[in-house]
């Protein structure tokens, strides 16, 4: 079978060439700059922590007597394993101030208008995931300035009169900070924010590409 006999069998299934006019003939109005492709960066940044974290995970030991070990592991033994844990931790602080100037862009040049309200909506709660990925990966190398973070941004909400204890709870584990936070932590970092992320993603994204982007500042 030839490779034509092949792409006519997927084009009359999916329409391959039409999917493809759509993304190479996209009008880009004229005043957009650089400032535009700030969400475009943040994303690519979420790609290589993605790629990154995930070759982490071959040697990241999520408890509490091995972690810290199995970071210096990372950073002193594994093949190339410095360079990606730097890359990862880089991208990561990138990812946050692309987010955040992203934000600002947005709301700057009107993003959040009609009919982009919920486009402004998801990208919120995509902003909200970007937080938490960096407050549940500061936990995770077990260190002291980890340890710290977690112990105080989980004590926040002991704040609230009557249910702010088993809150507290809720995010530990526990009452104190131990190998419950840890394994929470983890799951919620590699597990439960990316999967969340690529939802909103999912919405994020195609509704930009139906309506357009914003007008200038």
């Amino acid at each position: 079978m030839s490779l034509n006999k092949v792409y006519d069998w997927f084009e009359e299934r999916l329409e391959i060439q039409a999917i493809a006019d759509d993304i190479t003939s996209k009008y880009v109005p004229p005043h957009v700059n650089i400032f535009y492709c700030l969400g475009g960066i943040t994303l690519t940044c979420f790609l290589v922590q993605v790629a990154t974290g995930f070759a982490m995970t071959f040697y990241y030991r999520p408890t509490v007597t091995e972690a810290f070990s199995s970071v210096q592991y990372i950073m002193t033994e594994a093949n190339f394993g410095w360079l990606i844990r730097s890359v990862h931790r880089w991208s990561a602080s990138m990812m946050v101030l692309m987010m955040i100037l992203h934000v600002f862009r947005v709301y700057l040049t009107g993003g959040f208008k009609k009919p982009r309200e919920l486009t402004w909506v998801t990208g919120v709660v995509l902003a909200v995931l970007t937080a938490s990925f960096g407050v549940t990966g500061y936990s995770l190398p077990r260190d002291q300035i980890g340890y710290w973070a977690v112990k105080i941004v989980t004590g926040v909400p002991e704040a609230i009169p009557g249910i702010g204890s088993p809150l507290v709870e809720l995010l530990r584990g526990s009452a104190s900070v131990g190998q419950s936070t840890l394994t929470r932590f983890y799951s919620l970092h590699t597990f439960v924010l990316p999967l969340l992320t690529a939802v909103f993603m999912l919405m994020h994204f195609p509704m930009i590409r139906k309506q357009g982007i914003s007008g200038p500042l």
